[in-house]
């Protein structure tokens, strides 16, 4: 690495908050590397000089597809690391090659520490039955690796043993131990039915004060495709807490917005929301509905300017997540499907 590389890396993550001239600096940085995926795209739609991009509504954002048939890289490197997304069998998967696997983790651990403290404080469960069985997954690796800083014993990944996740919720939920359960969505839904007829069967009424539920999306095909609030209504519900809290990721960024309730999403400081007009891509906007474009500038050696399939509102503070393009494939953290 570089002193320019690393003065960049610092700068990311020291911010206290999203700067327009570092986002500019980063994306000069990653047009330079004229080998790459990220510069023909912008010479291919007539960005022929990073100095004809003034703002970071001029910038150009590269569509995600790219990721399913192209190496995504700034730079010639070998890869510590590759994520895979998840898809189904009938979709070709998005591939990250990651040249550092530390900035990777300095991203969602401050991120963490911003939106929930430190690890130390939780018992870290994961939900993740279908990422764990195919590998390959940025999101069993943030679980992992929060779970490791975290430290507690009884924290760790299940599969379909919801039996035991049940009882031992509740073991924790007795003992006052602040927990999170990060669970993907069709896997929390049948994990809820069951919690629903444990808590009867132990005649445990009580609501849960201790246990965050995190929804990350996808339901892989696996159920009837529900929008958000119809998701979390059931999860409410059947698992006895207030509120359902969300991450906002995918396999092709590096960085993760977090919702405490109600699909309002918050970005950590390294990372930004755009929306763009459906049938403008060109046009893009600090505020209002469309798609998604998202800036994560901790992706620094892939790209830091992608254009989703996920449309949404972006607010003063927060935005949301309403669904997806009805033509994009099933992605593993992609949000449900508006009706």
């Amino acid at each position: 690495m570089d002193t320019h590389q690393q003065i960049l890396i610092d700068k990311i993550f020291n911010a206290r908050a999203f700067d327009p001239a570092l986002a500019l600096e980063v994306f000069r940085y990653q047009y330079a590397f004229k080998a790459g995926v990220y510069r023909q795209w912008c010479e291919s739609i007539g960005i022929q000089s990073s100095n004809q991009v003034r703002s970071i509504t001029e910038i150009p954002f590269l569509p995600i597809s790219f990721f399913k048939s192209k190496a995504v890289k700034t730079g010639e490197f070998t890869p510590e690391l590759i994520f895979e997304s998840s898809g189904t069998t009938q979709t070709q998967n998005s591939r990250h090659h990651v040249k550092d696997g530390a900035i990777y983790q300095a991203s969602f651990v401050k991120a963490f520490e911003r939106f929930y403290g430190d690890p130390k404080d939780y018992c870290i469960l994961g939900l993740l039955p279908n990422y764990l069985e195919k590998g390959h997954s940025s999101l069993v690796k943030m679980v992992h690796e929060l779970n490791e800083l975290s430290g507690h014993p009884k924290g760790g990944f299940y599969l379909y043993d919801f039996d035991g996740l049940g009882r031992l919720l509740l073991e924790l939920e007795n003992s006052g131990q602040q927990t999170l359960l990060i669970g993907v969505t069709f896997a929390l839904l049948d994990f809820a039915d069951h919690f629903e007829g444990l808590k009867r069967a132990v005649q445990c009424s009580d609501p849960l004060n201790q246990i965050v539920f995190m929804d990350t999306g996808g339901m892989k095909g696996r159920k009837k495709e529900m929008t958000r609030q119809e998701v979390h209504d059931q999860l409410t519900s059947k698992l006895g807490v207030k509120v359902i809290h969300s991450e906002y990721g995918m396999t092709e960024l590096l960085s993760q917005a977090y919702s405490k309730g109600n699909g309002r999403y918050q970005c950590p400081p390294w990372m930004q929301v755009l929306v763009r007009d459906e049938n403008d891509p060109f046009e893009l906007k600090i505020k209002g509905k469309g798609l998604i474009n998202v800036i994560d500038l901790a992706n620094i050696y892939s790209c830091s300017f992608i254009a989703t399939d996920d449309i949404g509102w972006i607010h003063q503070d927060y935005f949301e997540i309403w669904g997806r393009l009805d033509h994009s494939d099933l992605r593993g953290c992609s949000l449900l499907v508006v009706d």
